[in-house]
């Protein structure tokens, strides 16, 4: 089982869950993390960490956000060489976009 980051975090990119994480299991993408499930512990670190409640143990993934699963997976790779493993300055308007609901087409997959 990994934990698996899902739609509460585009365009919030809260950086805390990455910083207690003991193995650098968290990637960076331009508007959202996620988290390699092939370096994540299992040790649930992460999860009260995140402000916006946006990180699930892989059979815990909300039913509307089970496909974050695969997505987590496809970005872990993508963004391999993009391992955060400290705090970073949330986005300006994290807290708003908190509250956002239907994010996934605003999620950017690529660092142009």
């Amino acid at each position: 089982m990994a934990y698996v980051v899902t739609e509460p975090c585009i365009n919030c990119k809260y950086t805390n869950c990455a910083a207690v994480c003991p193995v650098d299991a968290f990637r960076e993408g331009p508007n959202f993390l996620t988290i390699d499930p092939l370096e994540c512990i299992d040790c649930d670190a992460c999860v009260s960490e995140c402000p916006v409640e946006a990180i699930y143990p892989d059979d815990e993934v909300p039913e509307e956000w089970e496909h974050y699963i695969e997505l987590n997976e496809k970005l872990a790779e993508n963004w391999e060489d993009h391992i955060i493993n400290e705090t970073q300055d949330e986005y300006p308007d994290a807290d708003e976009w908190a509250e956002k609901k239907d994010k996934l087409d605003l999620l950017k997959e690529n660092w142009d």
